[in-house]
């Protein structure tokens, strides 16, 4: 993999977890697993290892993994109660 690859990577997977934060937050639950599994299916690349990048090129991966993790805490900053709650609703009454 390239360095030019790698970012464009992070560049689909930020685009994707961005849209990902969007469809939380309007509770476009369909939405949201179909961004899943296409954020997936981008990243796994990175689980075989990507070159280390160097000087802008790092700056760009860095400033993307930062953004990467912005969209994850939206996302899970609105899923997180909702699942507490779901979890509530389905335990058995004593």
């Amino acid at each position: 993999m390239t360095s030019n690859e790698v970012l464009a990577m992070y560049e689909n997977i930020a685009a994707i977890t961005g849209r990902m934060a969007v469809a939380a937050r309007e509770g476009d639950w369909d939405g949201l697993a179909r961004l899943e599994t296409q954020c997936a299916l981008h990243s796994s690349a990175a689980r075989a290892g990507v070159p280390p990048l160097e000087g802008d090129q790092r700056k760009r991966k860095i400033d993307l993994l930062k953004q990467i993790m912005a969209n994850d805490r939206v996302v899970r900053d609105v899923t997180e109660p909702w699942m507490g709650q779901l979890d509530r609703a389905m335990r058995p009454a004593h």
